[in-house]
């Protein structure tokens, strides 16, 4: 089987630094893997090339067999490749709803030659406004649905973020973090849906997480960096054994 995404000796420079230094991985479609590492290792960098934010200074970034690399990240998005940000790039000018509702694809209201006449996209809105309320229910933000983006604690513009990236109809989903700041409670419920959303919708999903109590339980596989490099790939029982990523990794 092709993997839905392949990384071949990715590389990032900034200056003298080497922050992607060689990175080679795949991920085959419908895996749960996650991405750890120290602070600096590179994980984030990784996510930006992946997703178009940096442009590669060598490798290659193959997504469904299409080569992605260098393209811009509306180019990636529309191909189904979709991500979320450790701090939460939300609409301030928007209510929850409607933040929800920004990724949604193919919406006819904003063609042109449709916007005029509602009779031709109101049907589709109202769809949308469903799924979106049935998300945000499910996220436990439904009683937050019409106040403001800003007007929402941390915690709840956290499961916003994971909201809107379920709208976006992905295929391969990025997740920088999602955790990040959040109680423990909450953390575990965060992953309980994305747990949820892999079993029922079969997505790919690449997870950032610093919070290796709910990451390890939850992902199938995990790829630890290290210095730009991949240092260790395989199930989380094994990583947590592996000599070389607790000198590198747990043992900090």
């Amino acid at each position: 089987m092709n993997p839905i995404l392949r990384l071949d000796r990715v590389e990032k420079r900034f200056g003298g630094l080497r922050a992607l230094d060689g990175v080679s991985a795949d991920l085959t479609e419908g895996e749960l893997v996650g991405l750890i590492g120290p602070n600096g290792s590179g994980k984030s960098t990784l996510f930006n090339v992946i997703s178009g934010v940096y442009r590669p200074d060598g490798g290659t970034v193959t997504f469904r067999g299409e080569r992605i690399d260098g393209r811009e990240p509306w180019e990636i998005f529309a191909r189904g490749l979709v991500r979320s940000f450790q701090n939460p790039r939300l609409f301030a000018g928007m209510t929850v709803l409607e933040n929800a509702l920004v990724p949604a694809r193919n919406q006819r209201g904003e063609r042109i030659r449709d916007a005029p006449f509602p009779k031709r996209w109101e049907g589709q809105e109202k769809a949308l406004a469903e799924t979106a309320l049935e998300i945000l229910a499910r996220n436990q933000l439904k009683e937050v649905r019409l106040n403001w983006a800003t007007d929402i604690s941390g915690g709840q513009m956290k499961l916003l973020e994971v909201s809107r990236t379920r709208m976006a109809e992905p295929q391969l989903l990025l997740l920088d973090e999602p955790t990040a700041g959040v109680a423990p409670k909450l953390a575990q419920e965060i992953f309980d849906g994305i747990a949820a959303m892999h079993r029922e919708h079969g997505l790919t999903f690449l997870i950032i997480e610093h919070r290796l109590e709910v990451l390890l339980n939850t992902v199938e596989r995990v790829l630890v960096l290290h210095q730009g490099r991949i240092l260790f790939d395989g199930p989380p029982e094994s990583a947590v054994k592996d000599a070389a990523v607790i000198d590198a990794y747990l043992g900090e």
